[in-house]
């Protein structure tokens, strides 16, 4: 998960000045104001340069000779980095970067389930049951709903034995997270374990066909549900 989230005055700078960037507040190909920066966050000058390493290592900016520290191109930045997808749910869902995330898993999970079918050890299928009754005892319980999905789906993604998929919940986690916690947070919302454990009873039959079909019915659940979830909140 993110490394610098409630981390300290150090990982309050680091986000502070991530959110300002990210939103536009301070635009790509600006010069930061350092001392402006070190006066208005009360902190030393090694903290704060310490704070624009970790943006410096994320892509985010760049320091140069007569330069200065500045702002680079989005195109520059790893928006794949964790933290760099946290940064940008700071203020609540992002509703594009929620469709984005949702086109990253719908090309991704299908895929990882169908895999998995070949590949699911018992340690694997068991990881996802035990997911699955953590998600039927949630009811009624935000917070352990959340956790419940994110269990199953690196769970997934681990049945591939495949080390670069599994590292693709670095990606999707966050905006997992934020759709689930819009969802969950709401009034009453549907049972999510039958369309979890279509995919589980797939992937236990060995049928990879059944299991990427299982998958996307449940992608497309997701979105169904997060449209909900927003039609409560307009309506209210």
């Amino acid at each position: 998960m993110a490394q610098y989230a409630r981390r300290g005055i150090h990982g309050q700078t680091v986000e502070a000045i991530a959110r300002r960037i990210l939103t536009g507040e301070i635009a790509a190909g600006a010069t930061l104001n350092i001392v402006a920066l070190q006066e208005e966050f009360d902190v030393s000058l090694t903290a704060l340069r310490e704070a624009l390493k970790v943006l410096s290592a994320k892509g985010i900016v760049d320091a140069r000779q007569k330069r200065g520290t500045f702002v680079r191109p989005r195109a520059d930045w790893n928006l794949l980095d964790g933290d760099v997808i946290r940064w940008q749910f700071a203020e609540g869902p992002d509703e594009r970067l929620l469709e984005k995330l949702h086109e990253v898993r719908a090309i991704i999970e299908p895929a990882a389930a169908r895999l998995a079918a070949t590949r699911a050890t018992e340690d694997d299928l068991a990881a996802l049951d035990q997911a699955l009754t953590e998600m039927a005892e949630a009811d009624g319980d935000p917070a352990a709903a959340v956790a419940a999905d994110l269990a199953f789906h690196r769970a997934l993604l681990a049945a591939t034995h495949n080390e670069l998929i599994e590292r693709m919940e670095v990606v999707m986690e966050t905006g997992l997270a934020e759709r689930d916690r819009l969802v969950h947070g709401g009034a009453a919302h549907d049972d999510p374990v039958p369309s979890h454990r279509a995919v589980v009873d797939a992937l236990r039959e060995r049928d990879e066909s059944a299991a990427e079909t299982a998958m996307r019915e449940l992608l497309d659940k997701a979105v169904r549900d997060v449209e909900k979830a927003r039609g409560r909140r307009g309506s209210q």
